[in-house]
């Protein structure tokens, strides 16, 4: 029995040929599930969200203020971003996103959580490279970081300097973050080099593993996320 496939977008991309699908689920009949590929290969999917919105949700926990500013890098589907927004203690929450298309994915519709992101007055999203940001000067500070935008540090998207997962790149991040700020970023294999990074930049370090069964492929996955805090007077 032939799984229902529906393409809803297919564009070219500086980082090559994006795809966004709408499929179900030959293992679980009339369950449809977004999921978006890069270059024919799989990228991520609205079935399995725990670790994208983990980093939101661990990462207001290590911060513990309230009406807090945040910063992602990514928007992928939305879920990172969603799941700050779930909290009462989260006043803004201002995306930066690499590639237009995903953009435009999302204010006409096409992914699940379109119509609760993009009706939230503390919701922004723009074009742009968060990374390149977080390295100049800081023009403003945010009460939270997050981001999740390659694979991991040593499996980049693109051509991304990894000197961003390093001392030198923590650093300059560092710079943007509000006194009490949390930086988190999200990582599907464990990097024990960003965390000796985060250990010599941040005053307070966590590293938190979020493990789930991935039914698509019936493994169990572990992804990875790193968070660094400045104290209060710190900067």
């Amino acid at each position: 029995m032939a799984s229902s496939l529906q393409i809803l977008a297919y564009e070219e991309t500086p980082l090559g040929i994006l795809c966004l699908r709408r499929r179900e689920l030959l293992s679980d009949p009339g369950t449809m599930v977004t999921e978006i590929t890069l270059n024919h290969e799989f990228l991520m999917s609205s079935y399995h969200t725990d670790s994208e919105q983990a980093l939101a949700r661990m990462g207001l926990e290590f911060h513990g203020g309230t009406n807090l500013s945040l910063m992602i890098g990514g928007l992928g589907l939305g879920y990172t971003a969603q799941a700050a927004l779930d909290h009462d203690s989260v006043n803004s929450v201002e995306v930066m996103e690499l590639l237009g298309q995903v953009v435009v994915w999302l204010e006409e519709g096409l992914v699940p959580l379109s119509e609760s992101l993009n009706s939230d007055d503390r919701f922004s999203v723009q074009v742009g490279d968060a990374y390149k940001k977080l390295w100049e000067p800081a023009a403003e500070q945010y009460d939270l970081i997050l981001i999740d935008i390659d694979h991991s540090p040593d499996d980049r998207l693109g051509s991304v300097d990894q000197r961003f997962y390093g001392e030198e790149g923590l650093f300059h991040a560092r710079q943007h973050l509000a006194p009490g700020g949390v930086l988190g970023i999200w990582s599907y294999e464990e990097s024990l080099q960003l965390a000796t990074a985060m250990e010599q930049v941040m005053d307070r370090v966590q590293v938190k593993p979020v493990t789930h069964v991935n039914l698509l492929i019936d493994q169990t996955q572990t992804d990875w996320l790193y968070f660094g805090a400045i104290e209060q007077g710190d900067q």
